[in-house]
């Protein structure tokens, strides 16, 4: 299942795949891949994601 609501987010802070997964240490694929649904990332790098884009766990990983 896509993650729209993470692209939206980090789309709505002007940052780039790359950039957001250098702030989150790990690579724009895994960034790339956690969008399109095909990589279900561990809590800890939900919540650095969430972090960075200043959301929570709800608003961007749950229904």
């Amino acid at each position: 299942m896509k993650n729209l609501r993470m692209k939206a987010a980090r789309a709505s802070l002007d940052l780039s795949q790359q950039q957001l997964a250098d702030l989150v240490g790990v690579s724009r694929q895994t960034i790339n891949a956690i969008e399109k649904g095909d990589y279900n990332p561990t809590i800890r790098l939900c919540i650095s994601i969430c972090k960075v884009l200043e959301r929570t766990l709800d608003e961007l990983f749950w229904e």
